[in-house]
């Protein structure tokens, strides 16, 4: 499969290398739209290749309860809103749209900051109903993407939660997690945390097309190295599984995982909802435009016929004969490599507001 994904030529047909949308769609939200149609215009014109812009977001909260019933989490919390991984199937594209945003190059090169989310998260665990729940890091987008190595956001809120021995549970594909394992060590000492990697391919030559500015494949092997040897609770999403793109590596995937010492792995097939569709539909005539046809067929056989699907408990795993033999694939060979064998369950009973029940002292 390298040498088959190395040999495309991605550079024809007007594609960006370095990113993973290749357009950017038009903003529903938005009456009007700003483009450039002729090359003899006179307006002013940011080139292509301008550096990502970081704008300070002013959130008013960090927490969000999590309504879908389908996602694996209850409330989650996310310190940057876009991404520069500028992986090409990202779910979380629509959401830049609210924003004032485009689905599309928009979501990788600008990046909303919320510089206030630790004030925030201190706020929101000192409300009187909050009694520990887990809360996922990056439900949304990821908590590690290159910002955090700037912001430090990430660092801030975990060593937050630590003080207030509140549950985290992540999910990263960023190599910059390694930064904190002084943090996530100690607190998966008392069974705070928990981290997800997630893993859509061994290739690195597919991986540079579908994400093109993430950690390398072997750089998240090392990750799930360096976690479970540090005792830290680590499992993999293989996510998302695109039938006709990399639907064959999940035997491959599993078993490397489970050498390396993943002891949990979840998946999910792609689904292209909202914008998304546009966008990798031009992404994947581009990249591949050979097997591009199949590809999208292949997608649709496992969505009823079309791309993306919002059925509850069934859009994440897809429907139809394609997706049932991904998810009997994927069942053999986690249960071949011992994964999920055991229940992951973190500790709410330890939460404690800092300072709560203290007497204050006649000398302070």
């Amino acid at each position: 499969m390298e040498d088959e994904f190395a040999k495309k030529d991605m550079f024809n047909g007007g594609y960006q290398k370095g990113q993973g949308a290749q357009i950017s769609p038009h903003n529903r939200f938005l009456k009007n739209s700003y483009g450039k149609f002729e090359v003899e215009g006179i307006d002013d014109w940011e080139a292509l290749d301008r550096p990502t812009k970081f704008i300070l977001g002013e959130a008013k909260t960090i927490v969000n309860p999590v309504e879908s019933p389908d996602v694996g989490m209850a409330y989650s919390l996310n310190p940057y809103q876009g991404c520069e991984h500028g992986c090409i199937y990202c779910y979380a594209r629509n959401s830049h749209q609210y924003w004032g945003f485009s689905a599309g190059v928009d979501f990788e090169r600008n990046i909303i900051v919320k510089k206030q989310a630790p004030q925030l998260f201190k706020t929101f665990l000192n409300k009187k109903n909050w009694t520990g729940d887990p809360i996922t890091l990056s439900g949304n987008t990821d908590c590690y993407q290159p910002a955090e190595r700037k912001f430090k956001l990430t660092r801030q809120l975990l060593q937050i939660a630590l003080d207030y021995r509140q549950p985290i549970s992540m999910i990263t594909k960023n190599a910059l997690i390694l930064r904190d394992l002084d943090l996530l060590r100690e607190m998966a000492s008392m069974n705070l945390c928990a981290v997800y990697v997630s893993i859509g391919s061994l290739s690195e030559p597919l991986r540079q097309k579908l994400e093109p500015r993430t950690t390398t494949a072997s750089q998240r092997l090392k990750i799930i190295e360096s976690l479970s040897a540090a005792g830290i609770p680590v499992g993999i999403m293989e996510a998302p599984i695109i039938p006709g793109l990399n639907d064959s590596e999940i035997a491959g995937i599993l078993k490397t995982v489970a050498d390396a010492g993943a002891k949990w792995a979840g998946y999910t097939v792609v689904r292209l909802n909202g914008e998304i569709g546009v966008i990798f539909k031009d992404w994947l005539e581009k990249t591949f435009p050979d097997k591009a046809s199949k590809v999208w067929h292949s997608i649709e056989a496992c969505h009823g016929g079309q791309v993306n699907d919002s059925v509850f408990g069934q859009r994440m795993r897809g429907d139809g004969h394609f997706a049932t033999l991904i998810r009997q694939t994927f069942k053999l060979h986690a249960k071949l490599n011992h994964l999920n064998t055991e229940r992951l369950q973190l500790d709410t009973t330890l939460f404690r507001k800092p300072g709560e029940g203290k007497q204050l002292s006649l000398f302070d």
